[in-house]
């Protein structure tokens, strides 16, 4: 670089270090969540960004930033979501910030007819460096977890080969069910609605199945679990013929209800789905199907708690939390949370912590997220809260939280979620 900057030079100077910056207080806000992957994807993400900040500053080269705007563009995808959380935000702004300096730095040049310096090989070689150790972990770990022959783990890359290809012979069959419920988060208005009812291969009327409600997330529908991934059909066949789950019987409903919560926040649905389950879908499902229910009534469903699950995904898992953890424990006992927890101390306090259901075991609870997840930053407080304030959950013991590397909010991470959970329960 000449030994008199010129205005690229300074002004290069100033970008890498507002990248600096930037970076160094993105950081630190992993760093507050004290959760060690998280912290170090933060870092890894920074050195990439900081390093090739670097690359264009030392050898004048602003157009090489553009890199950082499509990394900045990507990782805002992944990391915020407007309604939610925006945690990660600073991402962006090195985006932009590279955007815009990709743009005026080269222009100007072009206009001074500037030239630009020798490539800064060593910043860019260790971006390679780094880049192709995580490339090759990344690999590595996959093809070692494709490969596996056990059973549910916390640091899974991909669910078992074995699990997850090819149809059997000996499947389950889907039905579809509808039943008539209420509008109970607005008018009360009478609704048909519609849920898909897995059954495993050989199903016996005269038998006894343990029974799991599976929810989809915001945007989907019954449909998303095990028709439109059917995958999740798959690999749930396989997990029961090949004995390492028992057979159950899966309901995949939708929190949506016609057009409510449409104009407003559909968090309304998340609590009044509550008395959907409770009233109409329990009864119409269980009254159907031979689970562990004697009696599709009250009765009969606190009888047989210890039989039921219920898990969701996304605003799946706040209706999870918010009407059926918090509105159904005297009918449930094994929970699913997969991407969002939101549920508030307050509201554990006013549901199972009084009366009756405060004395109810818990027999698990299992959360996930991922670690370019953006529900991230709320889940993790919102788990160590739960486990703070509620004593029947014991991490560990009834309660375990699994982070996803190299997965985000999608359903490649809510797979290995459902894998894993079909093994903690019942």
């Amino acid at each position: 670089m000449k030994k008199n900057p010129s205005v690229t030079d300074r002004a290069g100077l100033g970008v890498f270090l507002v990248f600096c910056l930037l970076g160094a207080i993105q950081v630190g806000k992993y760093i507050s969540l004290v959760q060690a992957d998280m912290t170090l994807t933060a870092m890894v993400l920074q050195a990439l960004i900081l390093l090739l900040a670097w690359a264009a500053w030392r050898g004048r080269m602003p157009f090489l930033l553009v890199g950082a705007a499509a990394g900045g563009y990507v990782l805002n995808r992944f990391l915020n979501y407007g309604e939610t959380t925006h945690f990660a935000q600073l991402f962006l702004y090195q985006g932009i910030l590279g955007a815009v300096w990709a743009v005026l730095g080269t222009g100007w040049m072009l206009w001074k007819k500037e030239k630009t310096e020798r490539l800064a090989w060593i910043p860019l070689a260790m971006m390679v460096l780094i880049a192709a150790s995580v490339g090759w972990i990344w690999k590595t770990s996959i093809d070692q977890d494709r490969a596996w022959d056990g059973h549910a783990k916390r640091t899974l890359w991909a669910v078992p080969a074995r699990f997850d290809t090819g149809e059997i012979s000996q499947a389950g069959t889907l039905e579809e069910l509808t039943y008539e419920t209420r509008a109970y988060a607005t008018d009360k208005r009478p609704v048909t609605k519609r849920a898909l009812v897995y059954l495993p291969y050989g199903y016996d009327a005269n038998k006894s199945y343990n029974i799991l409600y599976l929810m989809h997330g915001t945007g989907d529908d019954e449909e998303f679990w095990l028709r439109t991934h059917g995958y999740n059909k798959i690999m749930l066949d396989r997990l029961i013929d090949q004995g390492e789950i028992d057979p159950l019987i899966v309901v995949t409903p939708t929190f949506y209800v016609e057009d409510d919560g449409k104009d407003s926040s559909l968090d309304i649905l998340t609590f009044s789905f509550r008395d959907e389950l409770r009233n109409d879908l329990m009864p119409a499902v269980e009254s159907k199907y031979a689970t562990w229910a004697e009696t599709a009534d009250d009765a009969g469903f606190a009888a047989s708690r210890d039989h039921r699950a219920f898990a969701g995904l996304s605003r799946g898992a706040v209706t999870t939390a918010n009407s059926v953890l918090c509105g159904c424990l005297d009918y449930f006992s094994y929970f699913g949370l997969f991407s969002s927890f939101r549920t508030t101390e307050e509201y554990l306090r006013e549901t199972i912590q009084s009366g009756e259901w405060k004395e109810l075991p818990i027999h698990y609870l299992y959360a996930t997220t991922a670690n370019f997840d953006f529900a991230t930053p709320y889940m993790l407080p919102g788990y160590r809260m739960l486990c703070s304030a509620e004593p029947r959950m014991r991490e560990g013991v009834n309660t375990s939280f699994d982070l996803f590397p190299m997965q985000y909010h999608s359903i490649g991470h809510w797979h290995l979620s459902l894998y894993n959970f079909l093994q903690k329960i019942f």
